[in-house]
């Protein structure tokens, strides 16, 4: 019922292999969480001083986007010291207080771990570029000029690729006359995995961690780390530049030897750990090899298939999703796992918009539709994630002009779009869409200026609607989204089908109706969700509908579920049943 409150939290025993199975995530992006000394920016005592809201909303684990020194020319995903915390945010001294009042209160701590590439500026990269004869030369990826060009020059680039923030991957060094290899921005030069130096510098720096208390590792990226040496041109896609090298670089010939590698020298022997590889261009066989536990590579995956669905010619030219088209995807994957492996559940981080925006209705049906979305999230197989606000509801912000955007990525997109004679408003249209600042708008915890994010001016733009959304309005309000996700927490902890249950689709006779069952022996959960603005009539075959006749209603986004599975489902409408 949507006032009912599942049972009392059932705290996850830690000393259980698979925890996490029944565990819930909340990913804090710390430069828009809470702000400390008014500078502007998230800090660490700003996070420590926010703890009461994680308790209350009953997560397990708080995955820490990079805090590490860095020029912050991608938000901290350029670290330059592995072993400090950038002024911007603290402190070591902060950090070991915030990990100890996290784990005062059950909550482990993730770390996330960015070794694909470094900053530009990190010592490894200064000493690399120092000279071609440096040790560390080979410590990242350095070519010469493509054959019969001139270093510098268009067209000398050693191969074609072109950067995921685009442009070329190839960065020309003057001093040596070398290209260094650099996937995303320019001052994040990629690391040579080949290098066995390299990794065990990156293993003793993960351990430094892990002996400090941490709990664990999201790795950004992690494979990309293995590349084909020959490094070759790419196709090129009709009307591009450049080309794509994603075959050449994507879950690499030496990737699972690495990622068992790593399990050894990090892992074996420490317990009630959890680690998450983040896999763009993952199928769903490579995901049942990165997390097979026969395998000892890692828990679980990140995946991206599902949030490009709705990427058009390009990430920043989206088109609408057809009825059925999100939950296909995240059946196929629910299926594929089904046996071996395990799957991250995410509609939202901090390189995603926000999905009551995006998946659903943030104008006709805000609620229902940001509570439709968690019930067929959270309730699937896997170990959900709830990204910082989303338990709030909160939406994309109203960008309407390219002052307004920080991102590197929406920046080197638009000026790219821009120079290629795409309009200015059709360019900022695609960002108003799909840039990454909408997820690292501040926190907003209450209606007074700012958010109560700070007391200074914001690094970027509060949210305009943080006066009417916001976590001090809605906590205790049995009707508001974060009550709602309380529950859904809950209910998790409480029942062991929701982490440890097989998932078994059911046609409910509408493309638009996700429903599914999850069963653990004896019990069973119905979970039926509208993911549409219209409404519709389940019409589930026979069989199902017999075995479901009399369960009643355990959760529901509506003020008055109706008691039968047959009944008439609003728009955004969600109800889980239980039998008996």
């Amino acid at each position: 019922m949507i006032g009912g409150m599942p049972n009392e939290h059932v705290p996850v025993s830690v000393t259980a292999s698979d925890w996490w199975k029944s565990a819930v995530v909340y990913q804090v992006y710390p430069r828009s969480f809470q702000d400390s000394d008014g500078d502007g920016v998230g800090d660490l005592r700003g996070i420590r001083n926010r703890l009461d809201h994680l308790e209350r909303l009953g997560v397990d684990v708080v995955w820490l986007s990079p805090i590490y020194r860095s020029p912050q020319a991608d938000n901290g995903y350029d670290i330059s010291d592995y072993r400090d915390i950038d002024p911007t945010f603290g402190t070591l001294e902060d950090f070991d207080e915030l990990l100890a009042a996290m784990h005062a209160r059950g909550i482990k701590l993730v770390m996330d771990l960015v070794v694909n590439h470094t900053s530009d500026e990190h010592a490894w990269f200064a000493e690399s570029r120092s000279s071609r004869e440096s040790p560390k030369r080979d410590w990242y990826w350095w070519r010469p000029p493509r054959p019969g060009t001139v270093g510098g020059e268009p067209g000398a680039e050693p191969t074609n690729w072109e950067s995921f923030f685009s442009g070329s991957v190839w960065e020309w060094d003057e001093a040596t006359g070398e290209y260094y290899l650099h996937l995303f921005d320019r001052k994040q030069p990629d690391l040579n995995w080949e290098h066995p130096e390299v990794r065990r510098a990156v293993y003793d720096m993960m351990c430094w961690w892990l002996d400090r208390g941490v709990d664990g590792f999201r790795m950004d990226v992690i494979n990309l780390i293995s590349k084909h040496v020959e490094l070759p041109d790419g196709p090129v896609r009709l009307g591009r530049r450049w080309g794509d090298g994603g075959a050449f670089y994507t879950n690499g010939p030496r990737l699972h030897e690495y990622l068992q590698e790593m399990h050894r020298e990090v892992f074996d022997g420490r317990d009630g750990l959890i680690t998450v590889g983040e896999t763009p261009g993952a199928t769903v066989d490579d995901a049942v090899l990165f997390t097979d536990p026969a395998r000892r590579e890692v828990d679980m995956v990140f995946q991206f298939e599902h949030v490009g669905l709705d990427h058009g010619v390009s990430k920043f030219r989206p088109r609408p999703l057809e009825p059925g088209e999100l939950a296909a995807s995240l059946t196929r994957w629910q299926e594929g796992l089904h046996d071996t492996g395990w799957n991250s559940l995410y509609l939202e981080n901090h390189d995603q918009p926000r999905s009551v925006s995006r998946f659903g209705d943030d104008e006709a049906h805000w609620r229902a539709s940001a509570t439709a979305l968690a019930t067929m999230l959270h309730l699937q197989r896997g170990t959900p994630y709830v990204y910082q606000g989303q338990e709030l509801g909160m939406t994309n912000a109203p960008f309407a002009v390219i002052d307004e955007f920080r991102d590197v990525e929406s920046l080197n997109a638009y000026a790219e779009e821009v120079a290629s004679g795409t309009a200015v408003a059709d360019a900022i249209s695609g960002l108003s869409y799909m840039s990454r600042d909408h997820a690292r708008t501040p926190m907003q915890w209450d209606a007074s200026p700012n958010a109560g994010f700070t007391d200074g001016t914001p690094w970027i733009a509060v949210n305009p609607n943080h006066d009417r959304v916001n976590a001090a309005a809605q906590a205790g309000d049995p009707d508001s989204v974060f009550e709602y996700y309380r529950r859904l927490i809950a209910l998790r902890h409480e029942r062991p089908v929701v982490g440890h249950g097989s998932f078994e689709r059911a046609d409910a006779g509408h493309p638009a109706i996700f429903a599914f069952e999850r069963v653990l022996g004896d019990d069973r959960l119905l979970v039926v969700a509208n993911l549409s603005s219209a409404g519709h009539v389940p019409a589930f075959a026979a069989e199902v509908a017999a075995r479901w006749r009399g369960a009643r209603v355990l959760l529901a986004n509506e003020s008055e579920a109706a008691a039968s599975v047959d009944a008439p489902l609003g728009p955004w409408a969600a109800r889980v049943f239980e039998l008996g």
